[in-house]
């Protein structure tokens, strides 16, 4: 006996939502955590069928100067703020039109990673929708709570200036 939509019992795909997505013709920016990293790919649907523009993940950031002891940690909130920064950067450098953002099947709960990476994008300079209120504190950010702090704000400047 068959069973129907299997995705979404594996909970990877709500179909309600990816409709209305691709009715918009609106380019998407998804965002998705694996076990080791955040991922982040500009997305363009035509006839539903996904085509990847340009992509980015949390691993890109060892090459902005994150410590390599710290790998362990890309998927952190600063790790996620860091990559809405450089999507932003490369989406701007595109000249790409402003996406949707599409945070898929992850909960949407206030001051984490998500809402960490739309206030990188909107820092840096995309048109997002997002109130700061529901934003992690710029402590968090920083990554000045954990006991290893990561050299952020060289981080920040040197992906915005290259």
């Amino acid at each position: 006996m068959k069973v129907g939509k299997r995705r979404r019992r594996e909970a990877k795909t709500d179909y309600v939502k990816r409709i209305k997505l691709l009715k918009s013709n609106s380019p998407r920016l998804v965002f998705r955590k694996t076990n080791k990293y955040l991922i982040a790919q500009y997305i363009i649907s035509k006839e539903a069928k996904d085509e990847i523009k340009l992509g980015g993940n949390s691993k890109e950031l060892l090459k902005f100067g994150w410590p390599k002891e710290f790998s362990g940690s890309l998927k952190s909130i600063s790790a996620a703020y860091l990559l809405g920064v450089l999507m932003s950067k490369k989406i701007k450098e595109k000249k790409l039109e402003k996406p949707i953002v599409d945070f898929g099947m992850i909960k949407m709960i206030h001051k984490t990673k998500t809402y960490a990476f739309l206030k990188g994008l909107k820092d840096s300079g995309l048109d997002i929708n997002c109130d700061d209120k529901f934003c992690p504190d710029e402590n968090r950010l920083k990554g000045e709570h954990m006991k290893n702090k990561i050299a952020f704000e060289e981080i920040k400047s040197k992906i915005i200036t290259k």
